[in-house]
């Protein structure tokens, strides 16, 4: 596979954000073994720029092992500083199993409650509304009614 290309100015917008990571891959003594790509792939898909640690101390090896790494995993070379080698692969996006019957996950409301004077502050509150649940116009969580059986089959399931 090759390897992504970068311009300048997107590397360098890279290697700031890589600069507080912490190595997540070492390459140690046996080199890059199939295991070392694997889990460097695995890093990359799940975090996007990664940095990977080479514990040998010949410089040549270390550009070998980086531009491997860069063709076989589709990725960007965006430094080699050191003993320290910055990766960058875009994250995939996940596949979402989109289901019609899916209900929504759990969100967090706000409630604002005015005083009925008038001259007191409002009253905020946040409040965590489940899939199931809604907020009416006073300000409270009802949860949904059930829905009634389509088929009598499933009413007698009940």
């Amino acid at each position: 596979m090759p390897q992504i290309n970068l311009t300048p100015a997107q590397r360098k917008d890279k290697r700031a954000d890589a600069h507080h990571l912490d190595p997540v891959v070492m390459i140690g003594g046996e080199g890059l073994t199939p295991a070392v790509v694997k889990e460097t792939d695995a890093a990359l898909k799940s975090h996007g720029l990664i940095k990977v640690r080479v514990l040998g101390d010949d410089r040549a090896a270390r550009e070998a092992m980086f531009a491997q790494l860069c063709d076989e995993l589709n990725a960007a070379p965006i430094q080699h500083i050191g003993k320290l080698l910055v990766l960058w692969r875009p994250i995939p996006e996940k596949a979402r199993a989109d289901r019609e019957d899916a209900m929504p996950g759990p969100r967090v409301v706000k409630i604002v409650k005015f005083s009925k004077s008038g001259n007191a502050r409002p009253q905020v509150s946040k409040v965590k509304v489940m899939g199931n649940e809604r907020v009416t116009q006073g300000g409270e969580v009802k949860r949904a009614k059930r829905r009634k059986p389509t088929s009598v089959k499933k009413s007698f399931a009940d």
